[in-house]
């Protein structure tokens, strides 16, 4: 049996204000280009489909354009909902597209029922346990002690019927202890959303979704395939990646990846303005098409830097000085205690390091108000 495991496609992200819109489409039809080359069994799509619950009308075309071009090939697809998804909107017409091989996870109610596929060794079990709280657990396990993400996860495979006796895939959205994060992850305070992997042991593979970086978790058999797409500097040395599962005999399994080109990388360059500008140091590269990062190492600032910059590279994401300056600033800021600090207030001293400006108050309070869902939704 043969799957093709991807996740955290982000649909309708932004990144540093830029579209990521024309970039997702080119990469989704690299992936189908893939799956044709691959002949799957079966597409495992591991949450975060959109990167917000509401997503725009564009981002649900463009899901609902690669669905149908799965469905045209006679794929069966199985997708859930990630912390970014709204469950909801994941499950709405579940029943009705599973006629065309399509299963989309319902909301969790307590209730996992697994999907079952046939090859020449038996039955492969596929089942689907969207992103979870431990409330959300709780609510349907009210006698067992759920108290951290790893006891939320235990007792919901606990009660899913796993038959050992079978090959059994699952395909969930969550945070395994010793996952290697990126920038562009939401990071829950304290690694408080962390579940210990073994919680996984039943299964023959686990397809996980939320890191964006692609790794196993102790062996191949746990794994996160990251983020098609690369969506932040942390992630300008990955190479992104499709993972491909072959399931022969049970305890047979075979893992790899199939590397994935970008339209337009993500590269860091740094260096004075001057060096930076002359043709020699950018031609014979992608940096005039990428998004990038550059940091100036000049003493004094460059006047209307970003504009002049873009003149050569044309989707200029983010600048920084790397001076005497910034580097006396960097270890004040540094200095300050950040255990004496709100929440609030150290998303405030981030915002205004990255955008170099302070949040307005419409966005002060929008923060103010997140934070406080946020942390009621934990509890």
């Amino acid at each position: 049996m043969k799957l093709i495991h991807l996740s955290d496609l982000h649909l309708g992200k932004r990144v540093n204000e830029f579209s990521m819109l024309e970039d997702q489409e080119y990469i989704l039809k690299k992936i189908i280009n893939a799956i044709d080359d691959e002949c799957p069994d079966g597409i495992l799509i591991a949450g975060d489909i959109y990167d917000k619950s509401i997503p725009s009308a564009e981002a649900v075309e463009l899901f609902d354009d690669f669905l149908v071009s799965l469905a045209k090939r006679k794929l069966q697809v199985f997708v859930i909902s990630g912390n970014h998804d709204s469950p909801e909107r994941i499950a709405f017409g579940n029943r009705l597209m599973d006629a065309s091989g399509i299963h989309l996870s319902p909301v969790y109610d307590g209730n996992v029922i697994p999907f079952c596929l046939h090859d020449d060794y038996g039955e492969v079990n596929i089942f689907m346990l969207p992103f979870v709280k431990p409330a959300n657990v709780r609510r349907f396990f009210p006698d067992s002690e759920i108290v951290s993400y790893t006891d939320a996860v235990r007792i919901a495979i606990q009660n899913m019927p796993v038959n050992s006796a079978n090959r059994n895939v699952l395909i969930t959205h969550q945070f395994a202890t010793g996952a290697l994060r990126s920038e562009s992850e939401d990071i829950s305070v304290g690694g408080s959303d962390n579940i210990d992997a073994s919680v996984f042991d039943e299964f023959d593979y686990v397809a996980l979704g939320h890191i964006h970086g692609p790794q196993n978790i102790g062996s191949e058999r746990v794994r996160y395939s990251g983020t098609p797409l690369k969506y932040s500097f942390s992630e300008a040395s990955h190479q992104k990646s499709i993972t491909v599962v072959e399931l022969g005999e049970k305890g047979c399994l075979s893992v790899r990846t199939v590397s994935l080109t970008p339209q337009r990388d993500m590269a860091e360059i740094k260096g004075s303005y001057n060096e930076l500008m002359r043709k020699s140091y950018y031609e014979n590269t992608s940096y005039q098409d990428d998004y990038m990062h550059i940091t100036l190492t000049d003493e004094e600032d460059i006047l209307d830097a970003m504009g002049k910059l873009r003149v050569i590279y044309h989707n200029l994401m983010k600048l920084d000085y790397d001076n005497k300056r910034t580097r006396h600033s960097a270890e004040v800021n540094g200095s300050d205690a950040v255990e004496t600090k709100t929440p609030f207030e150290l998303f405030a001293e981030f915002y205004e390091l990255q955008n170099n400006a302070p949040m307005s108050e419409e966005q002060s309070a929008l923060i103010k108000q997140m934070i406080e869902k946020i942390w009621e939704g934990e509890k």
